[in-house]
């Protein structure tokens, strides 16, 4: 109930020319329109937003505002920051992974750029609106069997490279990073069909596989006994090689035993040709006729029987002793 009016109050003043409301008007409207607020807006986050001087940035986002709808440039870091009620709202916007089907990432140098073309939905537009679409082109292109089994090992790395191409060229604050596109529903009939196709596919490539590890096995066994020949050939060669050496030195230690005997050898027939040299001269000094003639005496003294003949008077007259 509005409270009693008191009878004796002064009388208002006169309003001023141009019907503008007066200081203490325009507080009272104010504080009307405060205090009414909350009952005329629905409570929703948008209102409590308006309403609250106090805010928190969430860790792994930025803050955006608004001031009468207009896009502000003012980033913010997380953490509690302060804004003006009604007047300016705010809004928090993931910069870390977004890891749904697409694994997306919004550079903080491009926050501003890509709200005030975009706004906040910025990933319906780029994202998840133009993957279907370009799932849609590429089932398009390709048969059932290529999109199922040939060719699904390729669909994520191609759907990237589509939505990145799109938004490096109109919102290149986005960046994709990867793609998860998940199996088509098919029937179930034609699903076994292929499930037993990628069945025979895999026995195949586990057959090739099993095929190449044997090949891999045989040369590398083929490896192992060349190098083990190589090695049994390159030991036999040192071997030889070292016996020949040591053939060599044999040889030239009998070659130089050789030499040191013949030099000793020569030595001693040196020694007996001088020692046979000096008798020689030794003799021939000492066979004088004297001494000759005394051997001869001593000759036939030694013998006991003389024999004589007719030629006894020849053998006489050829005595060199003067006394016979």
């Amino acid at each position: 109930m509005d409270p009693p009016q008191d009878s004796a109050a002064p009388p208002s003043p006169p309003a001023q020319s141009g019907g503008s409301f007066g200081i203490p008007a325009m507080l009272v409207f104010a504080s009307i329109v405060i205090i009414a607020s909350p009952a005329m807006v629905p409570s929703c986050w948008y209102t409590r937003n308006s309403l609250s001087i106090l805010h928190q940035v969430p860790e792994g986002h930025v803050g955006v505002y608004w001031k009468g709808g207009a896009l502000l440039k003012t980033i913010t870091e997380p953490g509690f920051h302060l804004k003006m009620p009604l007047v300016t709202q705010y809004e928090p916007v993931l910069v870390t992974l977004q890891t749904d089907q697409v694994v997306n990432k919004l550079k903080k140098e491009y926050v501003y750029e890509t709200l005030l073309n975009y706004g906040v939905n910025y990933d319906n537009t780029w994202i998840y609106d133009k993957i279907h679409h370009e799932i849609n082109q590429f089932c398009s292109s390709h048969s059932l069997q290529q999109v199922y089994i040939d060719v699904f090992d390729q669909i994520d790395e191609k759907m990237k490279d589509a939505l990145q191409c799109g938004c490096t060229k109109y919102a290149p604050g986005i960046e994709i990073l990867s793609v998860r596109v998940t199996k088509p529903i098919i029937p179930e009939r034609i699903r076994r069909n292929y499930e037993q196709m990628e069945e025979e596919r895999t026995k195949v490539l586990i057959s090739i596989e099993r095929q190449k590890v044997v090949e891999k096995e045989s040369e590398t066994q083929k490896k192992m006994a060349i190098h083990e020949a190589e090695k049994t050939a390159t030991v036999s060669n040192i071997l030889r090689e070292q016996k020949l050496k040591e053939k060599e030195n044999a040889m030239e230690l009998q070659e130089i035993e050789n030499q040191m005997f013949i030099a000793h050898q020569k030595c001693l027939a040196d020694a007996d040709f001088y020692s046979a040299m000096k008798e020689a001269e030794a003799n021939k000094m000492k066979l004088t006729p004297e001494f000759l003639e005394l051997k001869f005496i001593e000759a036939i003294a030694n013998n006991t029987k003389i024999f004589f003949g007719h030629k006894a008077t020849v053998l006489a007259n050829n005595l060199p002793l003067a006394g016979f």
